[in-house]
């Protein structure tokens, strides 16, 4: 753990207009934003995340006092500012440190051979933490069995439709996340031209009419946290793993049961393709960094290994 500095500013940012609640976040470990905040991220044209051309990282979020928009600007090697515009400007801003990984304690992390040179180069990668439980779970209930590329398109369909407009100045076009009585309330036919199955709908509507239960999760150790998550029909350890590694900062969920994961890690630490029971033996050495591991090993793009058969073509089920 780090010894951190989370000030509050009177003056905005020269670059942005004046917002509800600006801070400066001082760690005395270096943060990398681009790679910290990029698991919140669901493909370039995610409505709630936006990286501008001067730097500038803004992301929406919806916590319990409301929604809010948020601007973060790295400023030194080991200091970010943050603007907030909305009602939910304080409560994001208090919850700053822990979006920024603060609490990632890697100090007793030693990384395999393949993953040195990672390690120098990602020297500001943090596991970072959102405490929102829901915004993590339904892209992950999305990305279930289906391309990645499929489930991106959906969510940006469905959070452009049923979200809110974001407050503040931020980018054209960014929306808020919808709140659980709006992702419950999404009718059927909107799944179905968003591309998403009835299995995966149903699942996301279920998770959202138990949403308060699973906020608390947010607060829970690891272990309960998750188990709470899988109680959710639906919920299986991959998606329970997806929204450990976002809205908890776990550093150790792995996500078993990903089509690809598995051979990648083995062919990346070994040369050679594995499966799920492999790939967590592989690992194992490295608990309870498992997850950071696999996030440096694919660093720069995941590893390829050989493919065995023809690429798997991309499902619409809109056309269902």
């Amino acid at each position: 753990m780090t010894d951190t500095d989370t000030t509050v500013l009177d003056a905005p940012s020269a670059t942005a207009p004046s917002a509800d609640v600006t801070v400066e976040h001082s760690s005395d470990h270096p943060v990398d934003l681009g790679l910290t905040l990029a698991p919140l991220r669901h493909g370039a044209y995610d409505p709630t995340f936006r990286r501008t051309p001067d730097g500038a990282f803004w992301r929406t979020t919806l916590v319990r006092s409301g929604p809010v928009t948020q601007r973060l600007v790295a400023t030194g090697r080991a200091t970010v500012v943050a603007q907030h515009w909305g009602p939910g400007s304080r409560e994001a801003a208090d919850g700053l440190p822990h979006l920024l990984g603060e609490a990632d304690d890697a100090t007793t992390f030693t990384p395999p051979p393949q993953a040195r040179d990672a390690v120098r180069r990602a020297a500001g990668l943090r596991m970072c933490r959102s405490g929102r439980v829901l915004e993590a779970l339904v892209p992950a209930v999305l990305e279930q069995k289906v391309q990645v590329v499929t489930a991106h398109r959906a969510w940006r369909w469905l959070v452009s439709r049923h979200g809110s407009p974001a407050p503040g100045p931020g980018p054209e076009g960014m929306r808020v996340v919808p709140s659980a009585q709006a992702w419950a309330a999404v009718p059927t036919w909107d799944w179905h031209r968003a591309g998403v199955d009835p299995r995966r709908a149903a699942t996301a509507v279920r998770c959202a009419q138990v949403a308060a239960r699973l906020e608390d999760a947010a607060g829970m150790p690891a272990d309960e946290a998750r188990a709470r998550l899988e109680k959710v029909p639906g919920v299986g350890v991959w998606t329970s793993a997806e929204v450990a590694q976002r809205a908890f900062g776990d550093a150790d969920a792995v996500s078993v049961g990903d089509f690809h994961l598995a051979a990648a890690v083995g062919w990346a630490l070994t040369g050679e393709r594995t499966d799920d029971e492999g790939m967590l033996r592989l690992l194992a050495p490295y608990a309870p960094h498992r997850h950071r591991v696999v996030r440096l090993l694919f660093l720069d793009r995941r590893p390829q290994a050989p493919r065995r058969g023809p690429r798997l073509s991309i499902a619409d089920y809109r056309a269902f």
